[in-house]
């Protein structure tokens, strides 16, 4: 057995597999294991550079003990047996192509024969329809400026020459595992394009999975007679779960001539064929097995989706939709959907994404738990609380260790394998049912189960296309001898190795960007444990207490810049020197806004405001200033350090009369501050929505009586009060602001606080306008 297919000049084979083996070594771990950059390679001076595919080194049997380097490039754990049948090419550059297997790699000198479609009327005007036989399609699209370039595919696509001849050519085709929309249009272009394309007559249908391969008779089938079956749902071949024996299958292949294999079906599905095609070159035979891939739930790896996808995606639609009419139908209303999805919650997520009327979805991915703090059962009652309904959306496989909790459970499986699961929607339906009736809280709640409904219908028009395109590479790749699955890989049709379909299965990855568009979509918690949000919650707390004393400086410099707009200077410190101080408070008057001022030092927003309170508490002076002209001089400053001003020995609580000496301010101004009082809107009548913290509410009125009882300070001193009222607006306006842009919650908790501060916000600057009259 030939260890490669590239024949290399005997003065340099030596040269270029020692080189190919530096390579595979370092150059290919570093690719995958570590972000090491490949250095640009340049050819020594004075000798011609080989063409690329000279520089070529076939990785095979004879290859191996480099098995290491083998697994590093293709970053799967290969079982000993699989090796044998990985076909590793290496370039310049970290280029690693992982080759599909091919007839000539165990049938040496096999004839080859001119396409039949460079005489195909429809294809006679097409440029360069043939797929260069060195094309190959990235892995992965996103590199870095010096990165190597990777893992490759060979594309799909019609070769010039094609190792059989159409009149020999007697395909077979087979559906295995579970419905999905899509199945007849994939028969249907197959059946049509062998004969249209490639002139073949012999083709036949295998019923009922693989164990018609031996237990019923071929199904011969022509263009006419799968005219019309794309118009149909499921397979009109028929389909179950298991039968596969692999000696029987390939006996049944060899006695009926059978040479090209065309398998529809799911991973376990393409387990077996990969297993059909190791019997087969084991026996030495001519034929081809090709592979389409097939599942509802989108969990092959490697391929950018599966064919019948987009339609279980736009089926699913209806559900969500009928859950939602019947949700907001209701009070307290619950629609829950459960779809499709064992392992990986594509159809969840993207039918969510689509929906926009999902309040919560779950997925295998992504674990939740039901009580406590952050639990599902927390979020479900605050968003009936909020929008009297919401809608909930899980995929089939969540949930499955919650319930093996709750109903102990022998594991079992289906024929094909896979784990059998409990019904995560009826078990989800009676526990929030539970959960309600604890609470007393009445609640209506639809389950909807769409799950067989959204694969036993017709593949809409995008799947239509896809499946048309997968059936002519699928063609196109057996007539050229590969054995492969077909399946698009970043926009491009390529063929892939058994092996990587079959070892691994693509997941939702809840790290990535498209799950935090639904987390943003639906506004449900992330279901993280206690512990993580407990530690997350001290690191929160700890930051706060270290920026609580730059917060208030910051706070308090804020106002006083915003404050002096419009507003007369205060005295200066000479200035108060020489006036007598009659009326100035001490700090301990003020124990209602120093106590807003102290409380909850954990919280931004809340501290932001007892600054803004203790600030105005600091500065009485300026709130007698209007935003027209100067107003009476209010002696209530704080005495400035270094003049030797002290504090007058006034008990608490007794009310100081302002200083009579001051000249009254001009009225123009009274009427300037009373007019901009007046156009101010009134913030009451403002309903802000979800989400938003309410503002503050404006001075009383002149109907509305003051806190002590007496009448509203607008009435017996209009300039001053008014003044002072369109002073507390403007602060009580920036504090709303500061508090709206810091706070990250709507809770009840927050509301009531913030209006335990405000009312003592505004009880204090009362207090203090009536003590300036």
């Amino acid at each position: 057995m030939a260890s490669s297919h590239i024949i290399l000049p005997k003065e340099e084979e030596a040269e270029a597999e020692a080189e190919a083996e530096t390579r595979l070594g370092t150059v290919v771990e570093a690719d995958h294991d570590s972000p090491a950059q490949l250095p640009l390679q340049d050819h020594a001076p004075g000798k011609a550079a080989l063409p690329f595919s000279a520089t070529c080194v076939r990785i095979s049997r004879d290859s191996y003990p480099n098995l290491r380097a083998l697994r590093n490039a293709s970053a799967l754990n290969l079982h000993d047996d699989d090796a044998a049948f990985v076909k590793l090419e290496e370039g310049d550059y970290g280029y690693v192509l992982d080759d599909v297997p091919h007839l000539t790699d165990y049938i040496p000198d096999l004839p080859t024969y001119p396409n039949p479609l460079q005489d195909h009327p429809a294809y006679s005007t097409v440029k360069q329809y043939f797929v260069n036989a060195d094309d190959t399609v990235p892995e992965k699209v996103v590199v870095q400026k010096n990165s190597p370039r990777g893992v490759h595919f060979r594309r799909a696509g019609p070769r010039q020459r094609v190792y059989f001849e159409s009149e020999e050519v007697k395909a077979c085709i087979v559906t295995c595992g579970g419905l999905c929309p899509g199945l007849n249009t994939v028969i249907r272009e197959l059946v049509c394009g062998l004969s249209h394309m490639y002139n073949v007559n012999n083709v036949f249908g295998i019923q009922n999975g693989y164990k018609g391969f031996y237990s019923s008779n071929y199904l011969p089938m022509t263009p006419k007679s799968v005219n019309d079956i794309h118009k149909r749902g499921g397979t009109v071949l028929g389909t179950s779960r298991g039968g596969h024996d692999t000696k029987k299958i390939v006996d049944n292949i060899q006695d009926r001539g059978i040479n090209q294999v065309y398998i529809i079906g799911g991973d376990g599905t393409q387990k077996g064929a990969y297993e059909i095609y190791k019997e087969i070159r084991r026996r030495g035979l001519q034929v081809a097995v090709a592979g389409i891939p097939k599942t509802i739930d989108n969990d092959i790896a490697v391929i950018d989706k599966s064919f019948g996808f987009d339609t279980a995606v736009e089926e699913a639609q209806r559900a969500i939709n009928a859950a939602h009419v019947e949700a907001s139908s209701a009070e307290n209303g619950i629609g829950l959907v459960k779809l499709m999805g064992r392992y990986s919650g594509f159809i969840a997520m993207y039918a969510t994404l689509a929906s926009r009327d999902v309040d919560c979805c779950l997925i295998p991915e992504s674990p939740f738990y039901l009580e406590g703090e952050g639990g599902l059962f927390e979020y479900v009652d605050r968003r009936l609380k909020e929008n009297n309904h919401m809608v909930i959306v899980v995929a089939e496989g969540a949930g499955q260790d919650l319930i093996a909790q709750s109903i102990p459970i022998a594991d079992q499986q289906d024929a094909s394998g896979n784990k059998l699961l409990l019904d995560v929607g009826l078990w989800l339906t009676h526990k929030i049912k539970d959960y309600c009736k604890s609470k007393k809280m009445e609640m209506t709640i639809k389950y909807i189960d769409p799950t067989y409904m959204i694969r036993a219908i017709p593949s809409n028009a995008s799947d239509n296309v896809y499946c048309t395109l997968l059936a002519h590479s699928a063609i196109h790749g057996a007539m050229a001898g590969y054995s492969f699955t077909v399946g698009m890989v970043n926009g491009r049709h390529s063929y892939i190795p058994f092996h990587r379909v079959t070892s691994t299965r693509n997941k939702v990855r809840i790290t990535d960007r498209m799950w935090a568009r639904l987390l943003s979509s639906t506004n449900q918690p992330s279901f993280l444990s206690k512990e993580d949000i407990d530690a997350a919650r001290e690191a929160d707390k700890a930051a706060n207490n270290r920026k609580n004393g730059e917060n208030a400086k910051k706070q308090h410099a804020s106002v006083l810049a915003k404050g002096t707009v419009g507003v007369e200077a205060p005295p200066t410190a000479s200035a108060l020197s020489h006036k007598p101080v009659t009326g100035a408070a001490p700090p301990s008057a003020s124990p209602d806004v120093d106590a807003a001022r102290t409380q909850e030092p954990d919280n931004n927003a809340k501290n932001e405001a007892g600054a803004a309170a203790g600030d105005q508490d600091q500065r009485p002076s300026q709130e007698a200033h209007g935003a027209g002209g100067s107003l009476t001089q209010v002696e209530e400053e704080k005495p400035t350090p270094g003049t030797g001003a002290s504090w007058p020995a006034t008990p608490p609580g007794t009310r100081t009369p302002p200083q009579r000496d001051v000249a009254p301010a001009p009225r123009t101004g009274d009427r300037n501050a009373r007019a901009a009082a007046e156009m101010e809107p009134d913030v009451e009548a403002v309903k802000p929505g979800s989400g938003c913290t309410t503002p503050p509410p404006p001075p009383a009125h002149d109907s509305e009586a003051s806190d002590d009882g007496r009448g509203s300070p607008l009435h017996e001193k209009p300039g001053a009060s008014v003044a002072a009222a369109s002073r507390s607006r403007l602060l009580a306006f920036q504090s709303f602001s500061r508090d709206k842009k810091a706070s990250n919650s709507d809770t009840a908790e927050h509301k009531e606080k913030g209006k335990e501060r405000r009312k003592r916000f505004w009880k204090w600057s009362s207090i203090k306008v009536v003590a300036g009259r």
